[in-house]
């Protein structure tokens, strides 16, 4: 099955008719998409009193990808703000629990940054937050080309497979070691996640800009190009049972469009959305 939406549901204000108040905007979401992807975990661990409310308000085949916390994966380097990496892992778990409980989570994603190379200590790290997370659903995705140089691409995989970690396969712009390739290759026979960051190299690269968040992921997908990932999909779900697609080209809005577009080439009819506003967008 593939299941196609986008990450986080605030900022697509094309989707919602006019009125549609923040605390409610994931209600109407899920009329739209049947997954999520949740980025604010990343930021901070959220209370498990927050998941069990986005559970409940969502239908009951609704399903949430999990950004892991910043602290998790490396990106946070201004010091620990918990005991120990052991307490930080188990707050992140107890935080989701609610989730896991109803059969909504799908994945927890591990996004490690483009300075995470492909090391043996990097290695080591890896192993750890495996054990570290548990039995829980977990995906990778890597921002350092090192991990996909054709003398470490095959191994990489193998790493990945050995160790169960879903693979996260990136559309995003090639600009050079902070960035990783097209990789056609699940490492996970029941999960893979496939994420679109869009094709700006020079959003992507531009960090000294005051404003460079909100460009790094200002691209439209063109038709061509979508009906390329739909025959990638149809191969990855020869391999994989469950593909998740998120979109995360949101800077410019076209995300959602993006995202329905790609559905209507599928030819796939979502069953179990939630109830849907007779003016909202098409």
């Amino acid at each position: 099955m593939i299941e196609i939406g986008l990450a986080g549901w605030g900022d697509h204000d094309d989707l919602y008719r006019s009125g549609v108040t923040a605390r409610n905007k994931l209600k109407a979401y899920s009329a739209h998409f049947p997954i999520v992807e949740v980025d604010s975990s990343f930021y901070a661990i959220q209370p498990a009193s927050t998941f069990e409310k986005w559970s409940k308000e969502t239908p009951d085949q609704f399903g949430f990808i999990v950004k892991a916390y910043q602290g998790m994966t490396g990106h946070d380097r201004k010091g620990m703000p918990y005991e120990d990496e052991e307490d930080m892992f188990r707050k992140f778990i107890y935080s989701i629990e609610p989730i896991r409980q109803s059969g909504k989570l799908k994945s927890v994603l591990f996004q490690y940054p483009p300075w995470f190379d492909c090391t043996r200590e990097h290695v080591h790290t890896l192993k750890k937050a495996r054990h570290l997370i548990g039995d829980l659903p977990v995906s990778l995705e890597f921002r350092h080309q090192s991990w996909f140089t054709p003398d470490m691409r095959t191994r990489t995989l193998t790493f990945m497979k050995q160790q169960h970690w879903a693979h996260s396969i990136c559309d995003e712009p090639q600009a050079g070691q902070g960035s990783v390739p097209i990789v056609l290759h699940p490492t996970d026979s029941d999960m893979t996640v496939v994420r679109f960051h869009g094709r700006n190299v020079s959003g992507w690269i531009s960090q000294g800009q005051a404003n460079w968040r909100d460009v790094r992921y200002l691209y439209q997908y063109n038709k061509q190009q979508l009906l390329e990932w739909r025959d990638h999909l149809l191969s990855l779900q020869q391999q994989s049972k469950h593909i998740y697609v998120i979109f995360n080209n949101n800077s410019g809005g076209h995300a959602a469009q993006n995202a329905k577009e790609l559905i209507q080439l599928l030819g796939i009819t979502y069953k179990g959305l939630g109830p849907r506003q007779l003016d909202l967008f098409e």
